[in-house]
């Protein structure tokens, strides 16, 4: 196995061996009575507001769909609402095997179903992930306002840094934009060739700014989000303890749970143990808290393998005269 090949193996195995590995240490090191309630708590969930949480997750996932065509119209594109919703599903399904994988996919399931260039279709993923971006920082912004002692209290304790992702993501346009002036004067050989790439990934950036609907694709942006936190929210009722819950702790959890969905394939072992360490944290069980972080990543996990799957399926049967 060469050097390259090894090292994409070990970006695949690494985060999943890290999930299985927390999620045995977790079960492991808790009581036979402490696994017992929290079992007890994950059985005893009411089935629908699972359903509704579900339908949440739906419509954000829909939502995203629709809102993709207001960055590909500047550039002539008219492309299918099942197809993007497909690619989207897809993606969401391929970040559970492979970490960051699926903004690739969806970049290439457009340009294969709906003939727009890669690296075009990649640029708008781009724009639309700093949308979020933005709305995720509003969030911490909004949670940090109602629990600013609590909350950097937790911060402090587990040594997490909300503001190294900001820094990151500076890092990262500073790069980006050196390298594309860099680029930008290339006149032969493969940096032309990147340069040509480049071009096309810029106009699908830029395409947020061409917008003819800006105000449709902010209201889709913030529905987006707000279905995405009343699906979390609505878990709340599952749990009998947790449903005495305040609206800012469920929002500091939904925070934490985001940055820790990052860590490994789809936030397996993480996702339920970072719920459950903020909910003791506001005081609340530990048994509790992880039966909540359990339900919602289980029941939106689920749904995504679900929908993912189908639209593999699906995507290349109903284009299939393309």
């Amino acid at each position: 196995m060469s050097k390259k090949s090894l090292i994409k193996l070990l970006k695949i195995i690494l985060p999943l061996g890290i999930g299985i590995f927390l999620i045995y240490y977790s079960l492991s090191s808790a009581t036979a009575q402490e696994r017992a309630t929290l079992w007890e708590n994950i059985k005893l969930a009411n089935p629908w507001y699972v359903l509704l949480s579900l339908f949440f997750g739906v419509l954000s996932h829909l939502s995203r769909a629709y809102r993709w065509k207001y960055l590909l119209e500047p550039m002539s594109y008219q492309t299918g609402l099942a197809n993007r919703f497909m690619a989207v599903m897809a993606a969401y399904l391929a970040n559970l095997g492979i970490p960051r994988s699926g903004e690739l996919l969806r970049g290439a399931l457009m340009t294969t179903y709906e003939e727009v260039p890669f690296e075009k279709a990649f640029g708008t993923i781009i724009s639309e992930r700093l949308a979020d971006f933005i709305m995720l920082l509003s969030l911490v912004a909004i949670a940090l306002i109602s629990q600013t002692d609590l909350l950097l209290q937790y911060f402090a304790e587990r040594n997490i840094n909300p503001l190294y992702t900001l820094i990151v993501l500076v890092a990262l346009v500073a790069m980006i934009f050196i390298g594309f002036r860099l680029i930008k004067r290339a006149k032969s050989g493969i940096l032309l060739r990147i340069k040509n790439i480049a071009a096309g990934l810029v106009e699908g950036m830029l395409s947020i700014l061409k917008m003819k609907q800006k105000w449709a694709f902010i209201a889709h942006t913030l529905f987006i989000w707000v279905m995405y936190v009343a699906m979390f929210w609505i878990i709340k009722f599952t749990i009998p303890e947790i449903a005495a819950a305040p609206f800012s702790v469920i929002l500091a959890a939904f925070i934490i749970g985001s940055f820790s969905i990052s860590v490994t394939n789809g936030g397996i072992g993480v996702y339920p143990i970072a719920i459950g360490a903020l909910f003791v944290f506001f005081g609340f069980s530990k048994e509790g808290g992880e039966a909540f972080g359990w339900i919602i990543w289980g029941s939106q996990t689920l749904l995504v393998v679900v929908l993912g799957a189908l639209s593999f399926l699906l995507l290349p049967l109903l284009n299939r005269n393309r």
